[in-house]
C-alpha cells in the first residue's frame, strides 16, 4: 500500500504537540481507524500506533478511536512543509485522489491578473492582509473582504505562516465557501521585506493568499505551493517578474516542468 509520506519513519518529527482536546466536541465528519487509514493511505495498524503514541489528533470514545476531520486537516497542514519534494509528492498524490476531487490543482489556473499586486503597497502585517484581500475582491469571486481579512488575521495570530525563504502562505483557519464563488489564489510582492513573524526573523516579501471552498482543496493548493517552493528557480523568478502576467507565466512554466507526466 502506498503511503502519504507521513509514515512511522524516524526521519519525521512525530513528537510535535498533537491537536488533542479530550473535551472538544466531535465533528459530524469523524473518521474511525479504518476510514482514516484509507484516507491517508496507511495501514490501520499504523493509524492505531500513531494515535496511541499521541501523534495523530484522535481520542478514544467507548474504547474506539475517533478522529475529527477538521483536526486531521490541520494536522496535515502542519506537516506539509516538513518534508522534501519526494514526501510532498506523496502527500499531493494522495490529496489529488480523494473522493470528489477533480484531480491536480494548478496554481497558475487559480491565479488571475486582478488578484496579483506588484508591488503590494503594505508595510505591516495587517496592511499586507488587507491589501491582498482587496486585490482578491477584484476577481469577483470573493464577496466579503472584511470577513476574509478577519479570518486570515485570526489564523496569523495563532501562528505565523511566514517561512524562512521570505514567503508567507496566508489563509483562513477554515475554508469560507459561503463568501467564495470558487477556489482561487492571490499573490503580492512588497518592494522590500517586512517583519511578518518568521521563527528566525527573516523578512517576508512574497505573499500568497489561499482561498479554498473546502478543506481538501485547501490542502491540495498548500501541497502544490509547498512543492513549487522547493524548486531553486521558483522564488528568483517571482522576485524578477515585472507584471501579473509574468508571474502567472512563470508559475505555469514551473508547474509544467515539475509536474507534467
Amino acid at each position: 500500500m502506498p503511503t502519504i509520506g507521513l509514515t512511522l519513519s524516524a526521519e519525521h518529527d512525530w513528537t510535535a504537540t498533537p491537536f488533542r482536546d479530550d473535551n472538544a466536541p466531535m465533528s459530524h465528519e469523524d473518521f474511525d481507524v479504518a476510514a482514516l487509514a484509507r484516507y491517508l493511505h496507511l495501514d490501520p495498524a499504523q493509524v492505531t500506533k500513531l494515535a496511541e503514541r499521541g501523534h495523530l489528533p484522535g481520542r478514544r470514545i467507548g474504547g474506539h478511536w475517533k478522529f475529527s476531520s477538521e483536526e486531521v486537516h490541520h494536522w496535515l497542514e502542519e506537516r506539509l512543509g516538513a518534508g522534501g519534494d519526494a514526501e510532498l509528492a506523496h502527500v499531493e498524490a494522495v490529496l489529488d485522489a480523494l473522493p470528489g476531487q477533480p484531480g491536480q490543482v494548478e496554481i497558475a489556473q487559480l491565479l488571475s491578473p486582478e488578484a496579483i499586486r506588484l508591488p503590494l503597497e503594505a508595510r505591516t502585517r495587517n496592511s499586507v492582509i488587507t491589501s491582498i484581500v482587496d486585490a482578491t475582491m477584484e476577481t469577483g469571486m470573493l464577496w466579503d473582504a472584511g470577513k476574509m481579512a478577519d479570518a486570515v488575521k485570526a489564523r496569523e495570530n495563532l501562528h505565523s505562516t511566514a517561512l524562512e525563504n521570505g514567503v508567507a502562505l496566508l489563509h483562513p483557519r477554515r475554508p469560507l465557501p459561503h463568501i467564495l464563488g470558487e477556489s482561487l489564489v492571490a499573490f503580492g510582492r512588497t518592494s522590500s521585506g517586512i517583519p511578518f513573524g518568521s521563527e528566525k526573523g527573516v523578512l517576508t516579501d512574497l505573499f500568497f493568499l489561499i482561498c479554498a471552498v473546502d478543506d481538501a482543496t485547501h490542502l491540495q493548493i498548500l501541497a502544490r505551493l509547498s512543492r513549487l517552493l522547493t524548486d531553486r528557480d521558483f522564488l528568483p523568478g517571482l522576485r524578477a517578474a515585472q507584471s501579473p502576467n509574468e508571474v502567472i507565466d512563470h508559475i505555469a512554466v514551473t508547474e509544467q516542468r515539475l509536474f507534467a507526466a
